[in-house]
């Protein structure tokens, strides 16, 4: 039987629940070419969200889609690799067509595609001095408005991982030179986004950087525990399995509405049901979870500091006034100058996020559980 219940994974089809207001504006977006970023804590569904609309695309004519995931590139020169790689698949299918755009387009950079025989994949690669030579850098990113233009057709262009080029060696001149680029591109949009918030925010929202206003900014929530419930529940009756909206809540609760961990606590529960899902089969697949990731948790906690573990627990237990004298003193924080870098430590490790208008919440709703009942 399959599971019917996805975590780690794209969900698609009926693994993929609500986000309705988002899908209809990221799908606007698209069809008007309007760039687009996607900014929420990690494991919140960003990617699922991107694949279940490009979906839509997938049998037109005039509309080509691209992904492209830049988390293994270490630098602007495997950046534009795999940039040109995944255009050029995008627009032509099969070895031949690919080999043929290679040359078409980009022949002065001397590329060379290999062709690995067991799998047919083929891959585009650069020659030594490529690195030397960087005005063929501006080829490769016009290859998609050149692309469009010829065939007259339009292109959507999604990078994951984006706050990555941050790490690269001349972070600000790179941004600058692909935003001159695609800001002057007039048949293709992008959608950008990755898992690392505080990042993505640094990129997009200062005023003197160069991505600032670069297109939509979509703020993701999470999904609310009705439309978990409702979601828990179908899926079970799917599958011949039953569970009511108490423990359908209880699941949703735990997990604080967490997308990636609702999903896994929903699937252990569903692997643990014969027939239908009780309280006690709930605890125990959510005890079992903590069981699994205890020894993760401990790893993080022996890379921090006293205070930042103080400072988590005071985040845990609830605490929104971090610099009056009776918090500082309970939990050993130090003075109030310190709060600050506290934060700002705690937002670089991606244990803390911190929404426009909302309260302090640690990111992950397992480790904030294991911090005050087991580690404390």
């Amino acid at each position: 039987m399959e599971i019917p219940f996805i975590y780690g994974k794209i969900a698609d089809g009926d693994n993929f629940t609500d986000r309705e207001l988002e899908k209809e504006r990221l799908y606007n977006n698209f069809c008007g070419l309007v760039n687009t970023v996607i900014i929420s804590p990690r494991r919140w569904g960003k990617t699922s969200l991107v694949n279940m609309v490009l979906s839509r695309f997938k049998d037109s004519d005039d509309v080509l889609t691209c992904q492209i995931d830049i988390f293994n590139c270490r630098t602007e020169e495997q950046f534009y690799s795999a940039y040109a790689n995944t255009i050029l698949k995008a627009a032509a299918s099969g070895w031949e067509n690919f080999m043929s755009a290679a040359r078409k387009y980009l022949g002065r950079l001397l590329p060379t595609v290999t062709l690995a025989d067991i799998a047919q994949t083929y891959e585009l690669s650069f020659g030594l001095n490529f690195k030397e030579n960087r005005l063929t850098y501006d080829e490769i990113l016009d290859l998609p408005d050149k692309i469009c233009r010829e065939s007259n057709k339009k292109m959507i262009i999604c990078i994951d991982e984006f706050q990555n080029i941050q790490n690269y060696e001349e972070p600000l001149e790179f941004q600058k030179k692909l935003r001159s680029h695609w800001q002057r591109h007039t048949k293709t949009c992008y959608c950008l986004y990755g898992s690392k918030r505080h990042m993505l925010l640094d990129i997009f929202s200062g005023y003197d950087m160069p991505f600032y206003k670069f297109g939509d900014i979509m703020f993701l929530e999470k999904i609310g525990r009705k439309k978990w419930t409702d979601f828990i529940m179908t899926r079970f009756e799917a599958s011949g399995k039953h569970i009511s909206e108490e423990h359908s809540g209880m699941i949703a609760d735990l997990m604080k509405n967490h997308p990636y961990y609702t999903q896994q606590l929903s699937q252990q529960v569903w692997l643990r049901t014969e027939t239908a899902a009780n309280g006690e089969t709930v605890r125990n697949a959510f005890y079992d979870i903590i069981g699994q990731l205890s020894l993760l948790f401990a790893n993080i906690i022996d890379t921090l500091t006293e205070r930042q573990i103080n400072f988590l627990m005071a985040i845990a237990d609830g605490v929104r006034q971090f610099s009056s004298g009776a918090v500082l003193s309970k939990y050993n924080l130090g003075t109030s100058a310190n709060i600050k870098s506290l934060k700002k430590a705690m937002l670089q490790k991606d244990l803390i996020d911190i929404q426009p208008g909302k309260n302090i919440e640690i990111q992950d709703p397992v480790f904030e559980y294991w911090l005050k009942h087991i580690y404390r």
